[in-house]
């Protein structure tokens, strides 16, 4: 387990958070956003985040409201500040005076599967076509595409390792034989440029010895987009969406979809039941008993 850091000055409290953290084993991306939080918030004080009080904390959540920061974001500050307080210093009585915000998940945006198809089409080089395609084909996360390395596709098992995915679970994700020949392209290609080193990334970023940043992944599925003329809202986890909606449309076990994304909970994994087209056209609906009831009481003309 690595500490995050970044080029700003590490004081003894942030210091102390990033050991805390570091021993409770949360996940590179989760530090990088609670010590995201905690320094917002302290630029909120003009002091150190250890000298605040209850009421500065009132305070920066009323400011958060009044600035329209969405229901996410400020859930995810009450974390990084309630671990600050609770676990960095002991302050669990402030912990307890953060407020967390109620608000009901959105439906995810998906794409049927012919402009998933379109997208992949228009992506900008094979390197992201590959990478789109893990991300569709496999139902990955964005940061999991990413941090992918060559060794971590299993052809004869037909799978793709995923090594300290969300929750820092490993988990092993589908690698279809379609998929698998979109990687070899890939992979030839990069060899071609000298850019895939041995056992290092999948997808290298601009220095090859870094994996692509999610920004980039970010990028070119909204390029891709454009260039395919697909209007609605997309992102890589668009794809992860269609992934689990189009597999629930092919009648496959919610339970296997949910073992797939990696989900811990088969609620979140229930969410696309709502957003699977065939599983709504699939119900009668009562106004079409009703007729049909009607029509059997009919007497004959």
């Amino acid at each position: 387990m690595t500490i995050v850091t970044t080029d700003a000055p590490i004081t003894p409290l942030r210091q102390r958070m990033q050991h805390d953290m570091m021993m409770r084993g949360l996940g590179r991306h989760t530090q990088q956003d609670y010590i995201r939080h905690v320094r917002r918030f302290a630029a909120f004080l003009e002091r150190p985040p250890d000298t605040a009080t209850a009421e500065d904390i009132r305070r920066f959540q009323v400011h958060q409201h009044e600035q329209g920061v969405s229901p996410s974001t400020i859930n995810g500050a009450v974390s990084a500040l309630r671990f600050l307080f609770a676990a960095t210093l002991g302050r669990r009585d402030l912990a307890r005076s953060l407020v967390i915000i109620r608000y009901r998940r959105k439906l995810p945006e998906v794409l049927s599967v012919e402009e998933a198809a379109q997208l992949l089409e228009a992506a900008p080089g094979i390197k992201y076509k590959a990478a789109l395609g893990v991300a569709y084909g496999a139902g990955l996360r964005v940061s999991e595409v990413a941090h992918l390395k060559v060794d971590d596709i299993d052809s004869t098992r037909m799978l793709i390792r995923v090594e300290q995915g969300k929750g820092r679970k490993d988990r092993n994700a589908m690698l279809s034989p379609q998929l698998l020949e979109l990687l070899r392209m890939w992979w030839r290609e990069g060899k071609r440029r000298n850019v895939m080193l041995p056992h290092g990334w999948l997808f290298p970023g601009r220095s090859y010895t870094d994996p692509v940043s999610t920004r980039q992944l970010h990028r070119a599925v909204q390029e891709a987009a454009e260039v395919a003329g697909i209007r609605k809202r997309v992102s890589p986890h668009t794809l992860r969406h269609s992934f689990a909606t189009h597999l629930l449309e092919q009648d496959v076990d919610i339970r296997v979809i949910q073992v797939l994304l990696g989900h811990s909970k088969l609620e979140t994994t229930a969410l696309y039941t709502k957003v699977s087209t065939r599983t709504i056209h699939a119900v009668a609906g009562p106004l079409e008993r009703l007729t049909a009831l009607m029509a059997d009481k009919a007497p004959p003309g």
